[in-house]
């Protein structure tokens, strides 16, 4: 069971029998003789990849839950309980978990000793199971039923632009003003990005051509405090500019509803001791955020 895990997890045999000290040939005959006991294919193996089957990805949750119920049982009898050890994967968006992680992440190095922690900080949804990250804070909708996900707050999106530039060309008052404006776009390169904005109850939308189009929110920011433009981005990510009066927000009164924050993971409780530690120290630390708690 450790060996399948360990093969799902890290996406093949030869990265699997690293991770496991171990040989590929004995990788590969742990698997056979498991799939023969069970009578039943687990993995698809082409020369390129190793996929999970539809009845090996539900063996591989009950083999996650008995694996982990055994350590749990070990580290009871050999007095662990209390100690965290071993490598957990967090995954965050980059500029959330740039701002907003990785002090959680250095708290829980330094209060267990015994951990370590790797980071992917990527703008796009991780999948826990086939890549194997044991924590994930999700911005937006959760479409993968199979995770467990707590709710931590929301963020909501925000229109700004510096006062240098709202002296210089205006406040707009409604989405249809935008259209005279220098439109910045973050978060992709779509020719022409569709905003909607809500106020008492309708939605009104409006499709822009942006001056500016970038695949990144920090150069969005840049550009936004440099006096370029308007800029749409998520609460969290222009908080301390907006509290320092270097951005202002602009439709106050077009407000839609906030986007959940929560932090997610696959293991239910039976979470392994180091999962659950970082668990409760994420979730306290990030309900504690005045830039995420308000929505």
């Amino acid at each position: 069971m450790s060996v399948f895990v360990a093969v799902v997890d890290a996406g093949g045999f030869a990265r699997a029998a690293r991770a496991l000290g171990v040989s590929p040939p004995a990788v590969t005959r742990a698997i056979a003789e498991l799939e023969t006991r069970l009578r039943a294919r687990l993995l698809t193996r082409t020369t390129r990849v190793v996929r999970v089957t539809e009845i090996g990805a539900r063996y591989v949750e009950d083999c996650r839950r008995i694996l982990a119920d055994a350590d749990e049982a070990d580290e009871s009898v050999g007095g662990a309980h209390a100690t965290p050890r071993g490598r957990v994967v967090v995954t965050a968006p980059t500029l959330f978990g740039r701002i907003h992680v990785t002090p959680i992440v250095t708290e829980y190095l330094a209060r267990y000793p015994e951990t370590l922690v790797t980071c992917w900080f990527v703008d796009r949804v991780v999948n826990l199971v086939e890549e194997g990250a044991d924590v994930a804070i999700r911005i937006g909708p959760l479409p993968d039923s199979s995770v467990q996900a707590i709710r931590v707050g929301g963020v909501r999106r925000v229109l700004c632009a510096s006062p240098a530039y709202l002296k210089a060309h205006g406040m707009p008052r409604q989405p249809a003003d935008l259209a005279r404006h220098s439109i910045i776009s973050a978060g992709g390169v779509t020719p022409a990005p569709e905003w909607r904005f809500t106020a008492a109850g309708r939605t009104h939308s409006v499709r822009l051509v942006p001056r500016l189009a970038t695949t990144t929110n920090d150069a969005a920011i840049v550009a936004a405090l440099s006096g370029f433009g308007l800029a749409r981005l998520l609460s969290y990510q222009v908080a301390e500019h907006l509290k320092k009066g270097e951005l202002k927000a602009v439709f106050a009164s077009y407000d839609r509803e906030p986007i959940p924050v929560h932090v997610v993971h696959r293991e239910g409780r039976h979470a392994s001791r180091k999962v659950r530690a970082f668990l409760d120290l994420a979730i306290e630390r990030l309900r504690a955020l005045p830039a995420i708690a308000r929505a």
